[in-house]
């Protein structure tokens, strides 16, 4: 290794600055505002101790403690010299063929007296590895935190240019062209709109050269003379350095037979973590810097109004982070109009509240219906006037208006489905990725090792033969992936069962109480705390699924990252789904259906009577679910989760360091860049931000007829969002691998299988939930004067209270001072005195067959216009396809212009040595006589 730093930083003064440490640490992402000198300080944590090399990696493991007097370097020669008898001995014990394999060293029959030495020994090796593949590494074991070493990373410049030709990375030549507007009316267009949303731009260099553009060209050795190489120190960006740091830690083997990479390393704890540095500190002192200006200009909520700076996200964190920003901040753009109609419809559902007929009719005292009761013996005989107010606050959300937002709401989807394809390939062009495709991962860790012990258990004879897993060697796996999945679903449908129990039985409980005050509000009480419920059991399972999907994907052993990436997303995102939108489906489609009828009602566990919507619609309850189930995701799991989680995890981090020997002078030495970056929380992929942004896409469309504020309260919590994660990415997290990509991966057929099924969803939710449907049958079928005017009376049954099942009667036949005969429930059935008391009425056929017919023609209209919408939006915008294929003709100019020059040179210097030839060849005839024999030859050129 290089020289270790033997310099220690000089102590700043202690006083006046341990009060304000700790509020540093867990809430500003910075140890302590530093001074000038301390900023110089600090700078050299982001290169060697020569300050000429730049740390392009950091790897940081645990210090091995010496003891009995014996040095660390005097117990690594030992160990060294321990490897080279073990792989001594390892040939000959080979040879004679009976041997035991030692998985973790790779050495037949030998085996260490401490498992810190097999840690050392796979660590030496891996980075002399390292070495040979041409990094150029430096340890530093003096650092400010106890316990821990770190091992700076630099690739050099010809390492660089080796993995920027293998990695076939795409970078600017000299050739800079303008991108031109197609036509000059388009241009001015563009001027203007410009003009008018400056003050919304960021303040980045990028928004003031949009229009100029690098050619840009694979990255070739052979070519270097078509890259602009003035500045090599600089040529590879700091991000660029990480990635191809990281590809050369991913396929360098270590000591262990069959593991390949640092995953496998940090797996079994030979490094305890592995990540790139960030670009410098984000206090004002601190010298300019990416990370500063994103702090600055995104990761603030000061400009949550502003554009995002995505070409600086991309440049910084990689394409796959930009894509996944550059997604949710147009998501969050296309909520705009989505919010401002759903606004609309429910300030309508407000303007009509009062003209709405049927709501009239229910808060009408005058037409005294008394409706049956709602539970069995405590619960007594109710006038229909007292469901007024929620009769009221239904119209709100269940008016002709709410069929007109659902189609808005899919073709929307549609659009912002076209809307994003569009701006992908966009991006695409203004990233240099047109032309790049995935290429194949290296095996993950886990797989290697999983093949490994398939290769052990085969027949000796053939031990250097490959191997991989089969669908038979994860046959275990995928059974036990179905049975847990299944297993979980099941969970999830027990508890919302349970909170049906719970529903009924405090019902029940509330009816019985004394004071009128509970009585008159046991509904909406009911309805809350049950909706609460539902909402803390989906956030305690959030987590649990979470768990579970990734073991059971761990247990499958895919291949390569990309593989178990989707296959956990997918397992992840059913699991999720049908926690989150499980009590949700029943209050739609199922509560209130499975009731029965009065005199013969359905029971749980025959005692439990099915619970029914008080006022006939459980419309208001869905919205009450919806609404509290959406809110409370939103500002509990992704907003209170994710700024509270980060900072606890951290400063629980720094406090372990510490144990005891982390004193408050040394706190106060200046931490360098790569010790700072240590105590952040390292980067778990973007799982789990896509999401929760998944689900709140199904709370916006699967059941937006019911909740039309829907798209607004997303819109608000998205704006939210957006800042909360650049700031967690910026200041909270270690500074992520950037990984290149072209598209947001298996995340797009997700969204658009939502938007699918939420046309199916909502088409269901007008024709059964709500009372669309049978108001339109009864104004064109059974209205004697063509209006709404006895809606009401039509859709309530009638039943004689004498028919009631013995022992299931009201205890309180009397409430209302006379004895009730006949109550109403709400139903399409026959009465008792008709021939066929209590059947099903033709009118209930007559809604159903119309309620069926709507659900077949809207599902039909609507897909017919979101494929009509697909087919007339193009994917790839015609200015950029123009772009792509004149960019194509002036990377073959510039090539045919380089070749043609490199011809001139070389024509030029044929040309010269030629005439030089000539002229040495005259000068030697004319000094030295022709021999005797020369003569001209037959064909009429002279032997020289």
């Amino acid at each position: 290794m290089a020289e270790e730093p033997n310099s220690e930083l000089q102590q700043p003064s202690a006083s006046g600055s341990r009060q304000h440490f700790l509020r540093d640490v867990i809430f500003h992402g910075k140890f302590r505002a530093l001074s000038s000198e301390e900023t110089t300080s600090c700078h050299h944590g982001l290169f060697f101790l020569d300050g000429q090399r730049r740390v392009d990696y950091i790897l940081t493991y645990p210090l091995r403690k010496s003891g009995g007097g014996r040095s660390s370097r005097q117990s690594d020669q030992s160990l060294t010299e321990n490897l080279s008898s073990c792989n001594l001995s390892h040939s000959k014990q080979f040879k004679g063929g009976s041997t035991v394999a030692d998985v973790e060293l790779g050495c037949l029959g030998e085996t260490f007296n401490s498992h810190e030495d097999q840690k050392t020994l796979r660590r030496e090796e891996f980075e002399k590895h390292l070495k040979d593949m041409g990094l150029e590494l430096e340890k530093d074991e003096e650092a400010m935190i106890p316990g821990l070493g770190f091992v700076k990373i630099h690739a050099p410049w010809n390492v660089l240019c080796r993995e920027a030709e293998l990695m076939k990375l795409k970078m600017p030549t000299k050739k800079v062209y303008e991108v031109k507007e197609s036509s000059s009316v388009m241009k001015k267009i563009s001027s203007l709109v410009n003009k008018v949303l400056e003050p919304l731009h960021p303040n980045v260099e990028e928004h003031h050269f949009k229009n100029i553009k690098h050619l840009s060209h694979s990255f070739s050795r052979e070519k270097q003379h078509l890259f602009d190489l003035s500045d090599k120190d600089n040529f590879f960006d700091s991000k660029t350095r990480s990635c191809i740091v990281f590809e050369i830690l991913k396929r360098t083997k270590c000591k262990a037979k069959y593991s390949m990479g640092i995953t496998s390393l940090l797996g079994s704890g030979v490094y305890t973590a592995a990540y790139p540095l960030h670009d410098g500190a984000i206090e004002e002192s601190a010298e300019p810097n990416d990370r500063k200006l994103l702090y600055e200009e995104w990761a603030n909520y000061s400009v949550f109004f502003k554009y995002q700076p995505i070409g600086l996200v991309r440049k910084y964190f990689g394409e796959k982070i930009g894509l996944y920003f550059a997604w949710l901040g147009l998501y969050t753009q296309m909520l705009i109009p989505a919010s401002l109609v759903g606004v609309i419809v429910f300030l309508y559902g407000c303007a009509t509240v009062d003209d709405n007929i049927p709501s009239m009719e229910i808060c009408d005292p005058k037409n005294n219906i008394t409706m049956c009761p709602l539970c069995d013996r405590v619960c007594s005989y109710w006038k229909l006037s007292t469901a007024c107010g929620t009769a009221r606050a239904s119209h709100l959300f269940d008016n002709p208006a709410t069929v007109f937002f659902s189609i808005f709401m899919a073709l929307w989807a549609a659009m912002f489905m076209e809307h994003w394809k569009r701006r992908q390939m966009r991006l695409n062009y203004e990233w240099d990725l047109t032309g790049f495709e995935d290429e194949e991962d290296h095996p993950r860790a886990e797989y290697e090792f999983r093949v490994m012990q398939k290769s052990l258990k085969k027949d000796k004879k053939s031990p250097l033969k490959m191997e991989k897993l089969t669908c038979s060697d994860r046959l275990p796996a995928y059974m036990t992936n179905i049975v847990m999945m299944l297993l979980m679903i099941g969970v999830t449908f027990a508890i919302v069962f349970g909170v049906i129990l719970y529903r009924i039985s405090t019902k029940a409980a509330l009816y019985m109480s004394s004071s009128p005050t509970t009585r008159s509000h046991v509904q909406l009480t009911v309805k809350t705390t049950a909706a609460i419920i539902n909402l803390v059991v989906i956030l305690i399972l959030d987590e649990v699924y979470g768990a579970v999907a990734r073991w059971l994907t761990v247990l499958e052993a895919p291949k390569t990252e990309k593989n178990f990436e989707e296959r956990l997303i997918f397992k992840t995102f059913i699991l999720k789904f049908f926690n989150a939108f499980s009590p949700i489906i029943y209050i739609a489609f199922f509560r209130g259906r499975l009731v029965g009828r009065p005199g013969r009602y359905l029971y749980v566990f025959e005692s439990y009577r099915m619970e029914e919507c008080s006022d006939g619609s459980c419309l208001m309850e869905l919205c009450i679910q919806l609404s509290i189930t959406m809110l409370g995701k939103q500002l509990i799991q992704n907003n209170l989760f994710e700024i509270g989680i980060p900072k606890l995890k951290k400063l629980i981090r720094y406090i372990r360091s510490e144990q005891g020997a982390f004193q408050e002078e040394e706190r106060q030495k200046k931490l360098r860049r790569y010790e700072t970056d240590h105590f952040l929380e390292p980067f778990g992929g973007l799982t789990p931000e896509y999401m929760e942004m998944i689900i709140q896409f199904g709370f916006v469309t699967l059941f937006v007829a019911s909740f039309p504020l829907a798209p607004l309260f997303a819109l608000l919590n998205n704006i939210i969002e957006i800042r909360l994660d650049a700031k967690k990415f910026v200041t909270e997290l270690r500074r992520p691998v950037a990984a290149r990509a072209k598209d947001i991966g298996i995340w797009y057929d997700i969204l658009r299988g939502v938007a699918k099924v939420a046309v199916i969803i909502n088409a269901f939710v007008i024709s059964f939930t709500s009372d669309f449907i049978p108001r339109m049958v009864y104004l064109y079928m059974y209205s004697p004067d063509g209006s709404l005017h006895g809606f009401v009376n039509h859709t309530l049954s009638y039943f004689n209270v004498s028919h009631f099942e013995h022992g299931k009667e009201t205890m309180d036949p009397m409430p209302y001072g006379y004895a009730v005969e006949v109550c109403r429930y709400k139903d399409y059935r026959e009465p008792p005195w008709s021939p066929t008391p209590y059947e099903i009425s033709k009118e209930f056929w007559a809604v159903l067959a119309v309620r069926l017919a709507f659900v077949i023609v809207f599902q039909n209209v609507v897909m017919l216009m979101n494929d009509i919408v697909d087919w007339l939006i193009p994917d790839i915008p015609k200015d950029i396809s123009q772009q792509i294929h004149n960019e194509k003709i002036l990377l073959v100019e510039l090539f045919m212009k380089q070749e043609q020059g490199m011809i001139n040179i070389l024509e030029r210097g044929t040309s010269s040595s030629i005439k030089e030839t000539h002229r040495r060849s005259h000068n030697n005839n004319n000094s030295t006589p022709a021999p005797p024999f020369s003569k001209e030859q037959p064909n009429g050129t002279n032997n020289f």
